[in-house]
């Protein structure tokens, strides 16, 4: 098992910034894929960015690419999202996942979330 928490959510002014951390424990060495997730009220759930743990392959959701920057610190098993000039429709629960197949469509671990609010 692998076991993910989210820290750094928080209120923030349109065109603010914030830094979600996800601390991962466990089998970490079964992972192959880490990305984070949003969901905003009466909306589906959304991968926001997501790379493979060798770091190859990177993707980014149109809505956030040049404001946003997904990293990790494999030695401290970290997962970070750098999210800059954030914008009302930014708005949602953000989750951390992780999955074992890095071509697989299917997250086997996921975080509880942590709650990004943009004021406009």
């Amino acid at each position: 098992q692998v076991q993910l928490v989210e820290s750094g959510g928080g209120v923030v002014q349109a065109g603010g910034s914030l830094r979600l951390s996800c601390a991962a424990s466990g089998r970490t060495f079964s992972m192959n894929g880490m990305g984070w997730f949003r969901q905003a009220p009466r909306k589906e759930r959304e991968i926001v960015a997501a790379f493979s743990w060798s770091g190859r392959n990177t993707y980014y959701t149109d809505s956030v690419k040049g404001r946003f920057t997904i990293s990790r610190d494999n030695a401290k098993n970290m997962l970070y999202l750098q999210m800059n000039s954030l914008k009302p429709e930014d708005t949602a629960v953000y989750y951390c996942a992780a999955k074992r197949e890095a071509a697989s469509s299917l997250w086997d671990y996921w975080g509880q979330g942590t709650q990004v609010t943009v004021s406009s």
